[in-house]
Formats: C-alpha cells, structure tokens, sequence
C-alpha cells in the first residue's frame, strides 16, 4: 500500500539539486540528480540541518554544515562523519507534481 502525497511541482526543481519540502510533517529533500528525481529525508543524521541546502553530485547529496555525503537512493552515507543512514522515500512524478510516500520509506535506519 502506498501513500503518495503532492511534495512540489516538478518545475521547482533545478536540473541538479534539492530543494526543501514538508510532507504530511516529515521533512523532505526532494532532489533532481542525473535526470532522476529522489526523496530523501531532509535532515542529516550527523547534525541535524538540512540537506537540501546541500550540493547534489553523482548521486549523492552532501550535508553543507560538514560535507557528510549520502546516496540519493539508498540513504547510506558515503562521506564522514555520519555514519547513520537517512530515510528515502518511493517518489514519482505525476504529470507537473512530484509526488512522495513519506509512510513507507525503502529503506529502514534501524
């Protein structure tokens, strides 16, 4: 069962890079990479700021406070120092909308 709810309008979103979205009060980074769109949560698990505030590169979105870096589709961090996986999101694009399932993230960080 899914839960898709409009984040942003696709237009929003620049080529490469994030932007900044709450979704049903979870916060999140809905970010264009290498002509795909992820949702990942909008928080870095090292310190707490957000990540779309961040730069997008190959994949991965790095947290700006300390350059912590991780996979857009899987959560894991790649760059020091987090080490704690983030939430991702199942994403799609409906028509001009982005559209997010924030209640049934891909990943769990258990």
């Amino acid at each position: 069962m899914t839960d898709y709810q409009r984040a942003c309008p696709l237009a929003d979103l620049p080529e490469t890079g994030a932007v900044g979205v709450v979704v049903d009060g979870v916060p999140v980074a809905v970010v264009r990479s290498e002509g795909q769109v992820h949702a990942i949560h909008d928080v870095c698990s090292h310190a707490e700021v957000a990540l779309s505030e961040g730069d997008v590169e190959d994949g991965e979105i790095e947290c700006w406070l300390h350059g912590s870096r991780f996979d857009l589709t899987s959560g894991t961090p790649t760059g020091l120092p987090a080490t704690t996986p983030v939430p991702v999101y199942p994403v799609k694009v409906d028509g001009d909308d982005v559209l997010v399932d924030v209640h049934h993230p891909l990943n769990t960080t258990d």
